[in-house]
């Protein structure tokens, strides 16, 4: 423990974002660095306490004392090897995990947690301004060859691992470049893509082999990656030529198919799924697509539909795109500003969430059910929306409109920002004739086993959508299973 009294003497201190007026005109990350001694202040602030909830709470089980200590002494080495025990990807977790670790930090409980995402941040950016973070490849191999289907967190977390052990791993990707959610689903100003780029090196240069453009199976299922008539740049890989190739195959194509709604006037155009909005505009950014006519929100009186991350993040991407005006709604009530009654610490509590984004501009709205969709000519023109009432009957919420509360929102865009349903069903997972769940998700027995003995599945492509964080931890704990069982 650094400082005893150190969560007594220093207040939390975040780090802030650049100024909205300067950030609105780029991608750049929003969220700025604290200087090295204030980050080590902060750091001081942990207990060191006798039962760190903060390392219960965290999917990738974190041992954040040990590293915050080191931090706190200006062991930056030792830090981030305490640190990289437990987590191969802070540089993705720093800058888009939730922390959920800081909603059952100790001190928490009764002040203002450490500042345990940032701390992490920190640590390993310093790795690699010092050096530390280098190639590690096998001494040797085992002779075993592994698949890895998606390069999103959990398959690129799988193949950090299994590659160590001395596997020989190939990873797939339908998309033109590698990453999954985390390139093409974050927008650039949460998560710099040279960051993924930086990691991708690493991994290449300790032995992990990358395929991009390489579809697998009969259908679309990677971003960019185009239907039966032809893969951006790529080729199609069949299901069975790659399950001769390979002692095993993990799927980890994440949970892709979004929701939708069914309602009248969906037909009309300007009615646009989040992640096409989101992905498009990371591969305009990237140089990825030329010459496409891009989805826009310039000029444009835009509606996101969901109220969660994804459409925060579609905020953002509105506002710097020129929108005219940006309204998010959401059916479910506002969230408290304070942690609930009913979501004790260390639970993580479901309060209202300002992002750097709600902070550039933009209505909010909760308890707002979408009705139908206007058009003129078969293009958006309006939503018709209603105001709901929610009522708790046997621990179950209903959700009833309120009469006489329609009213229409001006839309030329309406982004759906609902989240995913499941696992993409065609493709990989026809192909290689795979059982689904009651959730419509790749089933999975034992550990990591689908129904085809040779296939297994991890991450969100059987668990369902979620954070990237648990993508990893779920990543890491398939390879660890693989290792035991080849």
């Amino acid at each position: 423990m650094g400082d005893p009294k150190g969560f007594l003497k220093i207040k939390r201190k975040v780090s802030g974002y650049r100024p909205v007026e300067e950030r609105v005109n780029d991608y750049s990350e929003v969220e700025i660095l604290l200087s090295d001694d204030e980050r080590r202040l902060q750091a001081a602030r942990c207990m060191d306490c006798g039962v760190p909830f903060c390392h219960w709470a965290c999917p990738v089980s974190n041992v954040m004392p040990e590293w915050q200590d080191r931090l706190y002494r200006g062991d930056w080495a030792g830090a981030w090897a305490a640190l990289e025990h437990m987590n191969p990807f802070p540089e993705f977790t720093g800058r888009v995990c939730p922390a959920l670790c800081e909603a059952s930090c100790v001190l928490g409980s009764n002040d203002e947690p450490v500042t345990i995402r940032q701390n992490e941040l920190a640590i390993i950016e310093k790795a690699y301004e010092l050096g530390l973070v280098i190639p590690r490849p096998p001494r040797v191999r085992n002779g075993k060859k592994v698949a890895v289907v998606g390069a999103g967190p959990a398959g690129l977390s799988a193949a950090y691992y299994l590659n160590r052990a001395g596997f020989s791993v190939t990873v797939y990707e339908g998309a033109q470049k590698l990453g999954g959610y985390l390139r093409y689903g974050i927008p650039d100003f949460k998560l710099d893509k040279s960051f993924i780029d930086r990691r991708i090196r690493i991994m290449a240069a300790e032995g992990v082999e990358f395929k991009t453009g390489a579809r697998i199976g009969s259908a679309r299922y990677g971003f960019g990656a185009k239907d039966a008539d032809g893969v951006e740049g790529g080729k199609v890989i069949s299901a069975k030529e790659l399950e001769s190739s390979y002692d095993l195959v993990l799927l980890t194509i994440g949970a892709r198919e979004p929701r939708d709604v069914k309602l009248p006037g969906r037909e009309n155009s300007g009615i646009v799924q989040a992640l096409d909005f989101l992905s498009l505009q990371n591969r305009v950014l990237s140089g990825e697509v030329t010459g496409l006519e891009p989805i826009t929100a310039y000029g444009k009186r835009v509606v996101v539909i969901g109220g969660g991350d994804t459409g925060s993040d579609c905020v953002g991407t509105a506002n710097r795109q020129g929108a005219l005006a940006v309204t998010q709604i959401e059916v479910l009530p506002k969230p408290p500003e304070h942690r609930p009654d009913a979501e004790p610490w260390p639970l993580w509590p479901k309060v209202l969430k300002t992002s750097s984004s709600h902070l550039e501009g933009g209505e909010r709205l909760w308890s707002v059910n979408t009705k139908s969709f206007t058009g003129n000519n078969g293009k958006l023109s309006a939503i018709r929306a209603c105001r709901v009432d929610w009522a708790e009957k046997d621990g179950r919420f209903t959700m009833s409109e309120v009469s006489g509360s329609d009213f229409d929102i001006d839309a030329d865009l309406v982004l759906l920002a609902m989240g995913f349903t499941h696992v993409v069903q065609n493709g990989a997972v026809a192909d290689f004739g795979l059982e689904l769940d009651e959730r419509g998700n790749i089933r999975t027995t034992g550990t990591f086993h689908t129904s085809n003995p040779k296939i297994w599945a991890a991450g969100d492509s059987r668990n369902g959508a979620s954070l990237v964080v648990r993508a990893i931890s779920d990543g890491r704990a398939a390879a660890e299973a693989i290792i035991k069982a080849l």
